[in-house]
């Protein structure tokens, strides 16, 4: 009885409790004043709510087995959140010498602050993943996130770090010219941390008609599939608005998606060591080499 409950509430219940409740204690928190020892306890909070649920109730159960990357990608995460904490504690140091002009929303409610500065930092961080498919030197970089076999909460951090200073550098950048205060950078980088652990949840969470809305798992995978061209879709951190501008949403309620799936064709033995990925994007073999899809993985894709 209780395992027959607890699967409808994860199902249903799983997105709302992350967003709602995750991000609404970081904007509570951070409103009050609070030390930022409190908004860094949740994120330790958020990743075990993300293992719980992927164990409960899984999309692909063999995800949820490290395939030899679990040192890897513990090392990739450890490594990408302590960039994002420094990066707000630089905050006041940049603001200060490059704002150029205070014209943040002081007066309006600390939620709708935080809102703003996530709309805003979606397009900067969108366009610079929208970018990293199509400009060699970026896709070097990026190429270590696409070099996933499995589909897992942590996925979300696992990236070079010189890649997360870039995409978070263009979300922020735009943020601190206007004057963003601390407070709200301090909540927004929560939001940033639990959005890629849910858009890579391996949970099989539902959230109906806002699929075309929201970047979430169930049109973040159709960003992964291996073949080039294929994977050039979705690309939206908080929302997909910016991909039915771009003309790259797509999304095919039929297709399952497997580890043979994942990946990268062009480059099925990327090196799947923590060092070996921060050395391989300054190495020859670490050039992006353009595949053809296979003509039936192409019209499966589109749908």
């Amino acid at each position: 009885m209780h395992h027959t409950l607890i699967r409808p509430v994860i199902r249903y219940g799983y997105v709302p409790f992350m967003l709602l409740g995750v991000n609404g204690a970081a904007i509570a928190l951070a409103a009050s004043g609070a030390s930022k020892l409190w908004l860094v306890g949740l994120l330790p909070a958020a990743i075990g709510c993300s293992f719980a649920a992927e164990r409960a109730l899984p999309y692909e159960a063999e995800w949820n087995s490290p395939a030899g990357d679990g040192g890897r990608d513990i090392a990739h995460a450890g490594v990408n959140e302590l960039l994002l904490l420094l990066s707000v504690g630089i905050i006041p140091l940049l603001a200060a010498t490059v704002t150029i002009a205070d014209l943040w929303p002081h007066s309006w409610p600390f939620a709708l602050q935080v809102l703003a500065a996530i709309v805003i930092a979606d397009l900067g961080i969108t366009l610079t993943h929208y970018a990293s498919h199509k400009i060699g030197v970026l896709w070097r970089l990026h190429a270590v996130h696409h070099s996933i076999k499995r589909f897992y909460g942590f996925n979300g951090l696992m990236k070079h770090p010189l890649h997360q200073t870039l995409e978070m550098s263009a979300g922020v950048a735009p943020l601190i010219l206007i004057g963003l205060p601390l407070d709200v950078a301090s909540a927004l980088a929560v939001t940033v941390a639990v959005q890629l652990l849910l858009q890579h949840s391996n949970a099989d969470y539902r959230i109906g008609a806002l699929k075309y809305v929201l970047a979430l798992n169930e049109g973040h995978r159709f960003h992964h599939l291996k073949w080039a061209g294929i994977g050039d879709v979705n690309f939206g951190l908080f929302t997909l608005a910016w991909d039915h501008l771009l003309g790259t949403f797509s999304h095919d309620p039929t297709r399952r998606f497997t580890s043979d799936q994942l990946g990268m064709a062009a480059k099925p033995n990327y090196p799947t060591g923590y060092l070996a990925q921060l050395a391989e994007p300054f190495r020859a073999s670490g050039a992006c080499h353009i595949t053809d899809a296979p003509t039936d993985a192409l019209n499966t894709a589109r749908g």
